[in-house]
Parts: C-alpha cells; structure tokens; sequence
C-alpha cells in the first residue's frame, strides 16, 4: 500500500492529535512533523503533547508509527567551525531524538549541515565525530538519523551522494544512519531524477546502497537541473513534473517507504504571494489515482 502524507503542524491545545487530525483531513495515511518550532528551541513538555490521545486516533484510522516522520529543527549546524555551537547542535540533537521516541516515531530526518569556510573535508569530519556523539547518548532508542540529500546551496553538505556515502562510512554505529531522498534537491543538486530516477538510483545504491533510504520527500521544483536552489513547487508546476513524480511516489522498490510532500499552500490568486490553502489532499488524490489534473490549483482556490 502506497504510504503517502504530507507536513502538517502542530501546536495550540490539540497538539499531536491536531497533527493528526490535519493528516487525515487530507486522506494521508502518513505524515511529516516538527517536535516545535523549527526555527527556535522553544518545546513544550511532552506531557502536553497528547501523545496517547493521538496514538489512539492514528490507531483507529490504521497509521502505523512507522509512517510518521519527525523533522529536525533548522538552527543546528553538526559542521559549525564553532566548538560551542557544535556542542548545542549535539545536545539539542540528542533532545529531538528523544521527543522522537517518546512520540513513537522511528526517525528524525536531518539537514547534515554547512561547512561555511571551512571546506566540504572538514565539516564532513565535524559531522561525523557530531553524529558519534548523538548516537553514543541515544543508544538505547530505536531511531533512525535520517540524512536529507541537500540541493547544493551555499555550502550545504550532502548535496552528493558520496558526501552522505563519506558522513555514513564515518559512523561508528552506521545502522542508526538512514536517508531521506529529496526530489527536488537531487534534481537541483543536478541529478537527472526527471529524466532517468532509475539510473539516480542505480548510482545511489552504487554509492550508498537504496536499502537506506527510509523516506522520501516529494516535491517539483522552481528551479532547472543542477540550479543549487531548493526551491519547492507544486505537484506538476516545476521543472521536474508530475509524470516522473507520479513514478518515483508509485515506484515498486519503494512502496513501504512514506513519501512526504513538502509543497508551497496555494495563493489566493495567481498573481498573489500570501499561500493561504494546502495542495495537499488534492496532490495525494493524483498520486493514488496516477492522474494528473492540470486543473487542481483553480478547484483548490475555486473551493476554498
């Protein structure tokens, strides 16, 4: 069965049950969260988080936890030339991956991080001694550190695959180490995942081997091949279109894998900027029916 959602938020009273219900409300039987906001190190208690509340809804609507994807706040840097900073990357690290737990979500998807000035060796090696250490004070859970492939903007690290091959080979305990497979970063990092996904990931499992990857995140992109961008579009409005998509969500040496769709809320009008609707039981709707609808923007905005 194909295990399709998207981002949804979390927050006010409801809490995890409000994630939950938002994930439902789009015909998601998967879904994508932040423990808080991902911006800031603002966390509420997990005694507020109506974790149990939300276990028994996803329990009765029949999602597992192993569809739940946690994502990993923006503001840690594992390659930061700054000790100090390293380190509150490490704890803060260690924190979120034991909100994951307590949630019951099995992994934490990860922007590797930034080299700055320091050379793509260097934070590669920060990276490395970063993850030993989260894993060391982690050890006891069962949750997967899944690093996102990058699209290569600024000094981002892991916009290669051997990048991520070098970050994996480095862990001492490398069976905690996954990957989530970005659609639109691959593509704007300058792999092919429009013209030929079967040879991207052919090379990928060359390099890391496919049986890492333990999620996916589906976007189109603004962006043309290797633009080093990352910058997200809606389903069959970018540069990489809903037919190779369409392949990648229903691709059968993926179908246990989620698949998470990060696209842009639809704006008011086309000349608009302020994106007020979510795309998002729309974009599931074509990717279980494999049809696309040119249309589904105009009816989102039509039925708002």
């Amino acid at each position: 069965m194909l295990k399709i959602g998207s981002h949804v938020s979390m927050g006010g009273k409801e809490m995890l049950v409000g994630s939950v219900k938002e994930a439902l409300s789009y015909n998601a039987n998967a879904f994508m969260i932040y423990t808080g906001a991902p911006q800031n190190t603002s966390r509420r208690p997990l005694n507020q988080m109506k974790i149990e509340e939300a276990k028994a809804l996803m329990e009765e609507h029949n999602i597992p936890f192993d569809n739940v994807v946690v994502h990993a706040p923006y503001i840690m840097n594992l390659a930061n030339m700054d000790p100090e900073k390293r380190q509150f990357a490490v704890d803060f690290l260690t924190t979120e991956i034991k909100r994951t737990a307590a949630i019951g979500a099995k992994q934490i998807v990860l922007h590797p991080g930034a080299h700055v000035k320091q050379g793509a060796k260097v934070g590669i090696e920060h990276i490395i001694n970063a993850l030993n250490l989260v894993i060391e004070n982690t050890k006891d859970l069962d949750v997967l550190i899944a690093l996102e492939t990058m699209s290569g903007k600024g000094t981002e690290i892991g916009r290669s695959f051997e990048e991520l091959k070098a970050i994996i080979d480095g862990v001492e305990h490398d069976e905690r180490i996954s990957v989530c497979f970005d659609t639109c970063h691959t593509h704007d990092a300058g792999y092919a995942t429009k013209e030929n996904f079967d040879a991207v990931i052919e090379e990928f499992d060359c390099i890391v081997g496919k049986e890492r990857i333990s999620a996916f995140h589906i976007n189109d992109s603004k962006n043309p091949l290797g633009a080093s961008k990352d910058r997200h579009e809606n389903i069959g409005f970018g540069y990489i279109g809903y037919d190779a998509l369409n392949y990648i969500v229903n691709h059968p040496d993926f179908m246990d894998i989620p698949k998470i769709l990060e696209t842009p809320y639809i704006t008011e009008t086309p000349d608009s900027k302020e994106r007020l609707y979510p795309p998002y039981k729309r974009e599931i709707e074509m990717f279980r029916a494999q049809e696309y609808d040119p249309e589904y923007v105009e009816i989102i905005r039509k039925n708002k």
